[in-house]
């Protein structure tokens, strides 16, 4: 990719991912402006990080705009790099349609507009979800069997862009990564209310320790894309790759490395999962009346249990080597953002 081709859009790029992806794209790769995409205005974000992160390169350009819809904005440069973040993906918290309404159309139309602006490179945010809940190891061979709306709404968007790709198979280069739990500043998702929970005492096993929860930090993530990005060879422009630490942490390694960066020596109780279940359906029947968000979802609570356990063999295979250990990766999470630590 020359000079003039160092402009990127990525679509979502106001989320969690997108945000670091486009501060790792001018900081490590020398692009010269990322054009963020996203349907959510930049002060309506619940987490202030993201915004500051965003706001303090002048090469970022923030466009609003909804993926749902056919996308007519066109920028002035030419487009070297397309990233689509864009989904609705939080379980639970949406209408099944909700997921295949906005998955499905933004695939297609971020697709359609890769060919206005005449962009062969574009990297695509899946999940491991399509993978299905196993406690067998899966790989990037393995068949998917996607359990929910969420998992077969983002396999079927791996299909449109592929379609996408084959249109010009000899020119065009995608890059499909399914990541697991991604963590990181600003995140607000499992792994923060896995800190706050140890924080505050209110975290149990329930016979799941050693249950594996693939995971990933986001910095991580970002630098594996771009990798892959530029591990281009003329007979493979498809890359399908899993992206997790290696293996990926069980829920007793995630506990313990946050209890040591926390500096403190929890006691973790074990409870039976039927208590903790029973209670969880207790908390929801009285908080989702008045619309109370709370922690203790019962679809969480199972989701627990439950082990999302990938190989990221690709990377393996093409000695990817990996800058952060979970440690590591905790420590550089509360030195850039400590009030998610507090």
């Amino acid at each position: 990719m020359n000079e003039k081709e160092l402009v990127a859009v990525i679509f979502g790029g106001t989320g969690f991912i997108g945000s670091f992806f486009a501060c790792h794209l001018i900081e490590s790769e020398g692009f010269k402006k990322v054009y963020v995409f996203d349907y959510h205005q930049i002060h309506e974000k619940k987490l202030s990080f993201r915004t500051k992160l965003i706001k303090q390169y002048p090469e970022i350009q923030i466009i609003y705009g909804d993926v749902r819809n056919p996308i007519d904005w066109i920028p002035n440069e030419k487009i070297g790099l397309i990233a689509n973040f864009a989904a609705i993906h939080r379980e639970p918290g949406h209408e099944i349609y909700e997921y295949f309404d906005c998955n499905l159309k933004g695939a297609y139309n971020v697709c359609n507009f890769a060919d206005k602006v005449g962009c062969k490179k574009m990297i695509f945010s899946s999940s491991i979800s399509p993978y299905g809940p196993s406690e067998e190891l899966k790989d990037e061979s393995s068949l998917p069997v996607p359990a929910t709306a969420y998992g077969s709404s983002k396999l079927v968007a791996e299909k449109i862009h592929e379609i996408w790709q084959s249109q010009i198979p000899h020119q065009k280069q995608l890059v499909i990564v399914r990541p697991g739990v991604v963590f990181g500043p600003g995140e607000g998702g499992n792994v923060s209310r896995l800190i706050k929970a140890l924080k505050k005492r209110y975290f149990f096993y329930t016979g799941n320790k050693k249950t594996r929860k693939a995971g990933v930090y986001v910095k991580e993530l970002c630098n594996a894309m771009t990798w892959v990005l530029k591990k281009e060879s003329s007979s493979d422009k498809v890359t399908t790759f899993n992206m997790s630490m290696n293996p990926g942490p069980s829920i007793e390694d995630y506990v313990k490395g946050i209890s040591e960066i926390q500096g403190v020596n929890n006691f973790i109780p074990s409870v039976p999962e039927f208590f903790l279940l029973a209670a969880s359906y207790i908390i929801e029947l009285f908080a989702k009346p008045f619309g109370i968000e709370h922690p203790f979802s019962p679809l969480r609570i199972k989701k627990l249990n439950r082990s999302n356990n990938i190989s990221p063999k690709y990377l393996e295979d093409n000695g990817y080597k990996y800058l952060y250990t979970l440690k590591s990766a905790l420590e550089d999470w509360k030195k850039d953002c400590p009030e998610d630590w507090i």
